[in-house]
């Protein structure tokens, strides 16, 4: 069985695995002030929690955004299971080519959502990963990154709105049930979920509209709000929660069993 941790700035997603088979997953806070003890407990605990033995966790993978926690979370899985993880990031030796100007500054969540987006459905792709910043990763079907678009994340453009309005209140961002609200907090669903759901789409197609070939990209939603955004937004094609766990879970094959 492998561990692996997909680290965002609000949330880290871990996923436990075996073989090709996603057997547990959690979401937790990203929390740089935890200590490697902490963070050991918590990971010890949600595995016991599915009924699984730690002890049967051979390895270990880790993508993060996050540099101040890579090193705690690194010492936190040899403590909890007794691997050294693995650490993806722009140098790690992977069968994908960054088309960057600076590929040393390409974030893990967007290499490793290439390589998964390659290797589970060979062809041009389009990845909308809805975190603490919406992205759009833009890559080919033999796995060249060819770039793309960084945008305000759905909650951060909200509590951006909350902060810097006295009047308006913290509002929860459940869907909304028409455009025109009567209420308050109606307008502001509205305007945060059915806007950024618009400003996704339109994005989309500017995207597609520069594609270099004559190829249509699959559009695959993941990160945390994809399901949310699925009735809202057109341009997607499908949603898997869960491809950046399964881009580090291929990472780790290749870089260890097939290495």
């Amino acid at each position: 069985m492998i561990l692996v941790f997909d680290v965002g700035n609000t949330e880290t997603t871990i996923g436990l695995f075996e073989g090709d088979e996603l057997r547990g997953h959690w979401r937790i806070m990203t929390d740089v002030a935890r200590t490697p003890d902490e963070i050991s407990l918590l990971i010890r605990a949600l595995i016991a929690a599915r009924g699984i033995d730690a002890a049967l966790v051979n390895g270990v993978a880790i993508g993060s955004v996050v540099p101040a926690i890579t090193s705690t979370l690194a010492e936190a899985c040899e403590l909890a299971v007794g691997a050294r993880p693995l650490v993806i990031d722009a140098r790690s030796p992977l069968p994908i080519v960054l088309d960057v100007e600076e590929p040393l500054t390409v974030g893990a969540d967007r290499i490793i959502n290439t390589l998964a987006a390659s290797r589970l459905h060979g062809r041009d792709t389009i990845v909308v990963d809805l975190g603490t910043a919406t992205t759009f990763d833009c890559i080919t079907a033999d796995g060249v990154f060819l770039g793309g678009v960084i945008a305000p994340g759905v909650r951060t453009s909200a509590e951006t709105l909350f902060r810097r309005t006295s009047k308006l209140p913290a509002t929860e961002l459940t869907p909304p049930s028409k455009v025109i609200g009567r209420r308050t907090e109606e307008c502001i669903r509205a305007g945060v979920i059915l806007g950024s759901a618009d400003a996704i789409d339109g994005l989309v197609r500017r995207i597609k509209g520069e594609w270099p070939t004559r190829e249509v990209p699959l559009v695959i939603a993941t990160g945390g709000l994809a399901e949310t955004f699925l009735p809202f937004c057109r341009e997607f094609d499908r949603v898997e929660p869960h491809l950046t766990l399964h881009g580090l879970r291929i990472a780790y094959r290749l870089l260890t069993v097939e290495a």
